[in-house]
């Protein structure tokens, strides 16, 4: 398991077996999602809870290719905190 996978599941005390929800539309989650990303070279200092969001793949791809939609992410994820 990924770090931020890891920090992610830890902090919502969450496991493996655990049915996890998209954060945005609620359909099964597959990715933990950088809102801000690592960039080139994945730095990790982008790993921590507030940058962690659960997503689906539909959600992920519209995350990565619209900035008004990865921003809305970031505001329900602040939310569920």
């Amino acid at each position: 398991m990924k770090i931020h996978t890891k920090i992610y599941f830890n902090y919502f005390g969450l496991d493996k077996s655990d049915f996890i929800a998209c954060e945005i539309c609620g359909v099964k989650a597959v990715h933990i999602h950088h809102i801000d990303t690592k960039g080139i070279g994945g730095s990790k200092t982008k790993d921590y809870i507030e940058n962690l969001i659960a997503v689906c793949r539909g959600c992920h791809n519209k995350c990565h290719s619209s900035i008004d939609f990865n921003k809305k992410a970031k505001i329900i994820h602040s939310n569920n905190l």
